[in-house]
This record gives C-alpha cells, sequence and structure tokens, in this order.
C-alpha cells in the first residue's frame, strides 16, 4: 500500500486515497496493539482529539471503532487545538494521543498526528511499525477483542477547561493583559473559543475574526496562512497587536500595532535575547530548520547565541531540542515550540510570552521585534528532468562552494530538492539584494543546464 506517513503524520484528501474511514480504523487498530506493551493500565487509553473539519466525524468515530475492536478504550474530547491533545495525552496518563486535523491544508483535507504517553509525536520506527500492520493486518485481525473484552469510549467534557488553565500558568503570574485590545484570527480552527478566552481572562479586550466555524471555513482566507485580514482588523480597532493561528492552532503569525505581518523568525529573535537576558534560555542556542532567513541567524550571533539548522519539519525541531538540550525552537511558518512549556508548536502560548515580553518592558510589538532584520532572499524553483545528489554535479556543486565563499558572514546558499515535485530549490540570502539575486541566477543557471526539464 501507498506510503501513509509524511513529515506530520498521515495527510490527504479526506475520503480518498489514504485518508479513508477504513484507514483511520485500522490506525485505530494497529495504535491500540502496539499500546499494549507499554501500557500502564489494565486496558489501553488512547485520546482523541480533532479540529472543526466536517470530515472529522468521519474519522473520529472510524479511530474509536478501531481502538474499542482491540480492546482499547477511547476517550473523546472533540475539537481542541492540537498542543492540548499532547497535553491532555500526559495528564490523563494516556498511552497516546490521536489528533485528527490538517492543520493548515483546506477543509477537504484532513490527517491523523499521534502522539505518544510522553506528549512528543510518535518516533520514525513506531510509524513504520504502524504501516507495516497496515500493509500485513494479520496480528490486527488475531487481536481483535470479543465479549466484555471489547474496549469503550468516554466523551470528556472538560477539557477545554483544563488546557485553557495550563496556557494561562505559562504566563507570568505576576502580569496581566489589562488595558491591551488583541485582534484574534482562530482560522475558524480548533482554538475558536478558547484562544479569545484565555486573552480575556488575563484581561485584555478581544476583537475576535475567523471564530464560527461551520465544518467547512476552516483556514479559508484566514489565520496564519491568510494574515491579511487580520492586519486589516488591527488597524481599524486600533489593537495593540493580532495573533493569528492555523486550524489546529499550533502555528502562530503575529501583527503589529501598525499592521505590519511579523514571521516566526522574528518571534524567535525576539523571545531568545529575552530568554538570555531572563536566564532561562538553555545552551546558547535556538534550533531552526534550514529555512529561516539568515537575518535569524545574524540577530542570534550578535547576541551571543548560535543558530542551529535542521531539515524542514517540526518534528525535526523539536527532535533536535530534546538531543541537545536546548528549550526554544521554531520554524519560519509559525511553528514555535517552548519545551519548557510544550512538547510541540503551540499558538497561543507562543503568543502569551511575546505578550509577557510586551507587558514587561511596555513596549509596542513594532519596536521589540527590531531585534532581527530580515535579510534579502531569492528563491528561485527549477523544474528538473532528474534529481542527482547536488555534490554529484561538479559544477554546480564548485559554484555552490564559490558562493558560499563570497557570501561568508552576510549569507547563505541553500540548494534543495522539492520532496514532492520535480523541482530544484535554488535560495540565496544576503545583506546586498543586488549581489543576492545574482548569485542566484548564476546558481540556478548551473543547475538548468545540467539538469533542467
Amino acid at each position: 500500500m501507498a506510503k501513509l506517513f509524511g513529515t506530520d503524520g498521515v495527510r490527504g484528501q479526506a475520503n480518498a486515497g489514504v485518508m479513508t474511514a477504513e484507514n483511520a480504523m485500522q490506525i485505530g487498530r494497529a495504535v491500540g496493539l502496539l499500546m499494549r506493551g507499554q501500557s500502564r493500565h489494565d486496558r489501553v487509553r488512547v485520546l482523541i482529539g480533532k479540529d472543526t473539519r466536517r470530515s472529522g466525524y468521519l474519522f473520529e468515530n472510524a479511530m474509536v471503532a478501531g481502538l474499542c475492536s482491540v480492546g482499547a478504550n477511547a476517550y473523546v474530547v472533540g475539537p481542541l487545538p492540537t498542543p492540548g491533545i499532547a497535553f491532555m495525552t500526559i495528564g490523563m496518563r494516556a498511552d497516546a494521543g490521536i489528533v485528527i486535523s490538517a492543520s493548515h491544508n483546506p477543509f477537504g483535507d484532513n490527517g491523523i498526528k499521534i502522539f505518544g504517553q510522553d506528549g512528543f509525536k510518535l518516533a520514525d520506527e513506531m510509524e513504520a511499525h504502524i504501516e507495516d500492520l497496515l500493509a500485513h493486518p494479520e496480528p490486527l485481525h488475531a487481536a481483535l477483542s470479543h465479549g466484555a473484552e471489547i474496549g469503550r469510549a468516554y466523551r470528556v467534557d472538560d477539557a477545554w477547561g483544563r488546557y485553557t488553565v495550563k496556557l494561562k500558568h505559562s504566563f507570568p503570574n505576576d502580569l496581566t493583559l489589562d488595558g491591551l485590545k488583541i485582534a484574534v484570527d482562530a482560522a475558524n480552527g480548533a482554538a475558536y473559543k478558547l484562544a479569545p478566552m484565555v486573552f480575556e481572562e488575563l484581561g485584555a479586550e478581544v476583537v475576535l475574526i475567523g471564530g464560527k466555524p461551520n465544518g467547512i471555513n476552516i483556514n479559508e482566507g484566514c489565520g496564519a496562512l491568510h494574515p491579511e485580514n487580520l492586519a486589516k482588523a488591527v488597524v481599524e480597532h486600533g489593537c495593540h497587536i493580532g495573533v493569528a493561528l492555523d486550524g489546529d492552532a499550533d502555528r502562530l503569525v503575529l501583527v503589529d500595532e501598525r499592521g505590519t505581518v511579523i514571521d516566526g523568525d522574528h518571534i524567535m529573535a525576539l523571545c531568545a535575547t529575552r530568554g538570555q537576558t531572563q536566564g532561562w534560555l538553555r545552551g546558547g542556542a535556538v534550533v531552526a530548520t534550514v529555512m529561516s532567513n539568515f537575518g535569524l541567524e545574524i540577530a542570534l550571533n550578535e547576541a551571543g547565541l548560535r543558530l542551529i539548522r535542521t531539515d524542514v519539519g517540526d518534528r525535526m525541531v523539536v527532535d533536535a531540542m530534546r538531543k541537545g538540550g536546548y528549550n526554544l525552537g521554531g520554524e519560519q511558518s509559525g511553528h514555535l515550540v517552548f519545551l519548557d512549556h510544550a512538547t510541540t508548536g503551540d499558538g497561543v502560548l507562543a503568543a502569551l510570552q511575546v505578550l509577557a515580553i510586551a507587558v514587561r518592558e511596555q513596549k509596542p510589538i513594532s519596536e521589540l521585534v527590531q531585534v532581527m532584520q530580515t535579510v534579502p532572499q531569492v528563491l528561485i524553483n527549477l523544474p528538473v528532468k532528474d534529481k542527482p545528489p547536488i555534490q554529484s554535479m561538479p559544477a554546480v556543486a564548485a559554484l555552490i562552494a564559490e558562493v558560499e565563499r563570497d557570501l561568508i558572514g552576510s549569507g547563505r546558499v541553500l540548494v534543495r530538492y522539492s520532496g514532492t515535485e520535480r523541482k530544484c530549490r535554488v535560495m540565496v540570502e544576503g545583506r546586498d539584494a543586488d549581489e543576492v539575486r545574482r548569485q542566484a541566477e548564476r546558481i540556478a543557471d548551473a543547475v538548468r543546464s545540467t539538469i533542467g526539464a
């Protein structure tokens, strides 16, 4: 069968391809079976949450059926942000937590993310084991329960409240949000009630957009991928800040009081420099991906900090953080991980950390984020016939090395293939926009002449 797990769980068009009710039920069975050997309970316990997509009903019931059919108990919480499921999995001592969500994708898609009992996403080995069980389901058939051994399903009604308390505890006890007006775009997603509730209970006045989910409008022209409406709302309502989340609220993009969009790189630069001053930043470094702007590296270096880069994906970031003992990392796109507070990206929690800095320093967001300046970037996507290793093309590799020497200390080069398309992505960053463009075109021409389509 087709490979199920990608960089962030299973994802695809709902009710087609890999995202069918049949696969969801089998994944539920596989999780229930695999957790038998490590459960701390008489029966395996698995938490299930979702975002606001209509297809969530389909997959939620299929997952419950799969779990119960192998004797596991399912605990259903309904719509809750992905980081909320990770938190609840730990708090309820569940053996696993399952999120039914396609994150920032359009409503027609859906996905399945799985957390272990420690609140972290499943290791690659466990995902591979699940894929193997679906490809060779004999053990799943043998594990089916009967009679009183069939599992039960329970509704968890207070998950919102528990998670809200957890979020507020991440905000300093000596501070409030009194006097602040915050525009929140909840993307018609999982945090549509929770996010405004958190900010209001801490004292803020909230202007809410993207807060009326109907099952088909999640991420539709709103949220972290479409912050333009939030920027308008911030200016029109005279807000101090705008908070844009995505469908499952594990991503954050901010808007300052002038309507300027602020990405994850600027948020990491701000929080890292303050974390260093306040003494909570561990390891003297921030973990980000190869896609973060070179301006982040410059800002951190000027503060005496390092930037550690990983491949694309928040899982890659979290793995590097755990292995290296770092507690701040994320992606330019807005997946921000504060490992002292959460095991995965959390948009609302990240917003609270920025708000704490703004309140304590009594400075506008536009001034605070000046800690980092974005450097010019040129990205060229080239259709290619093949995808040979970059280092196997002498002319291309030599030119990349030459450009890297020219830019050392002031820029960088990244040449990589798309994981889903026959394209080579050539990215060059540096302080001089004209020079960056010239060098990017040189590399692109070399790639084009070697393997261009």
